[in-house]
């Protein structure tokens, strides 16, 4: 078994980190950030991630936390799991990978550094200089990109599609494989700048997947058709597959945002528009927003309404709050003089959310007197959104699904008024106060 470092105690970093302990490899895992350190020496996760608390237990005799980068000095491998974020002109902000670089203890014998950040296409040509100009030419480079989603990060990293594998040299190559015996997939060796490319382009096709059917759900509303119905029998076709094809209110999280901004500006710099990415981010911006619509529809000006937003990450089984579109809501909502209550079953620090906005405890907390419930995240909690304890708690029954994760007809059933993304109207979805607003109702 092999010595792995890994340079970032984040969620990539943590996961890979834990999983290849939990593979049988001694996993020393560094970060500069000493509180992060603590809690990790003290058994606890810094982040919301089902099973990486299991896999830590477990695999505590394999695992050393520590924020001195000498003890990754005897390690077979140094993985960089730090981030990437977008810069002004979104670019990716490489600096946190440049200062792994250039912070590289002396090295001695064949050691192969490993990237698992999502970087532009080109970085490992750069990285490899950068080695070459240190007298680190002994140090081999590969390019291993991780695709994991938050959520289900442990087994996207146990059961993989595929492992990606970019290198200078094919003996590197089968050598960062041989970390992975165990896992059964396919292994995609290929040089460093296409897998690097494969991270980016897997991305932005699921985004664009999104934005299509989000884009479809529009339509499906404009002309009386289901985007439920519409995608399980687009789904089905064998060319096409179900994946990412459920209507919404858009994409969020630490990866799709930025990744989109970083192709688009790589494209750029190439001097190529990329003018499908751009679209697909465009549709996914304005996506967000058009809950508020929906809400204007209903309740009219939305001065001094009370809305509950009901789910803050930017997914369920996750804690993340990185380009939520319940950040956007909340912002827009505010902005029209609304008064914002919010609630999360496993957000506990939501600083990215505007001054103004009320976190509470539960959902009955939530629509405690609200003219309207905003279902934003996707939690098991909110599937029996839609009793009587519910609706006696607002002052208006109206639920806008912005996931579409509730049956439209139980919900009527139950006395609410519904809306989803793409979902057919019925007579009945009008509230009283609607109705006496507009004479054409009545």
């Amino acid at each position: 078994m092999a010595r792995v470092g890994i340079f970032g105690a984040g969620w990539v970093g943590l996961v890979t980190g834990a999983c290849f302990a939990d593979l049988g490899h001694e996993v020393v895992i560094r970060d500069v950030v000493p509180e992060k350190i603590e809690r990790l020496r003290a058994g606890e996760v810094p982040f919301h991630e089902p099973d990486v608390p299991e896999l830590l237990e477990r695999n505590r005799d394999r695992l050393t936390f520590t924020l001195d980068v000498d003890d990754v000095a005897d390690c077979d491998f140094l993985f960089v799991c730090v981030d990437t974020p977008p810069t002004y002109s979104g670019d990716a902000d490489l600096s946190r990978v440049w200062t792994v670089v250039d912070e590289l203890p002396e090295l001695e014998g064949r050691r192969i550094l490993v990237m698992k950040s999502t970087v532009p296409v080109g970085t490992g040509e750069k990285i490899r200089h950068g080695l070459d100009l240190r007298g680190l030419s002994h140090v081999a480079y590969a390019s291993n990109p991780e695709f994991l989603a938050e959520g289900n990060a442990v087994r996207d990293f146990m059961h993989p599609d595929r492992v990606v594998i970019g290198a200078f040299d094919d003996a590197d190559s089968d050598t960062v494989a041989a970390l992975y015996e165990g896992i059964d997939a396919r292994v995609v060796r290929c040089d460093v700048n296409s897998a690097e490319m494969i991270k980016l382009a897997a991305n932005a096709f699921l985004m664009t997947r999104i934005s299509f059917i989000n884009e479809i759900a529009n339509v499906c509303e404009a002309t009386g058709a289901d985007v439920v119905k519409v995608a399980e029998g687009v789904g089905l076709d064998h060319r096409l597959g179900p994946h990412f094809l459920r209507a919404g209110i858009g994409y969020g999280g630490s990866c799709f945002p930025k990744d989109s901004l970083a192709l688009k500006q790589l494209a750029s710099n190439s001097g190529y528009h990329f003018q499908l990415l751009s679209a697909v981010i465009e549709v996914n911006e304005l996506q967000k927003r058009r809950v508020i619509g929906k809400l204007t529809k209903h309740l009219g000006p939305l001065r001094g309404k009370k809305v509950a937003l009901l789910g803050l990450a930017f997914k369920p089984n996750t804690d993340d709050m990185r380009e939520a579109p319940s950040i956007v809501l909340a912002s827009r909502l505010l902005a029209e003089g609304a008064v914002v209550r919010a609630w999360d079953p496993v957000v506990r620090d939501p600083g990215n959310l505007p001054r103004g906005v009320e976190v509470v405890e539960s959902v009955l907390d939530a629509v405690e007197g609200a003219d309207a419930a905003v279902i934003v995240t996707e939690w098991d909690d909110l599937r029996h959104l839609a009793r009587d304890e519910v609706r006696a708690a607002m002052a208006n029954p109206l639920i806008i699904d912005g996931r579409n994760l509730l049956d439209p007809g139980a919900v009527r059933a139950e006395g609410f008024v519904y809306e989803g993304i793409g979902r057919r109207t019925v007579a009945t979805d009008v509230l009283p106060e609607t109705r006496a607003r507009d004479p054409e109702l009545r």
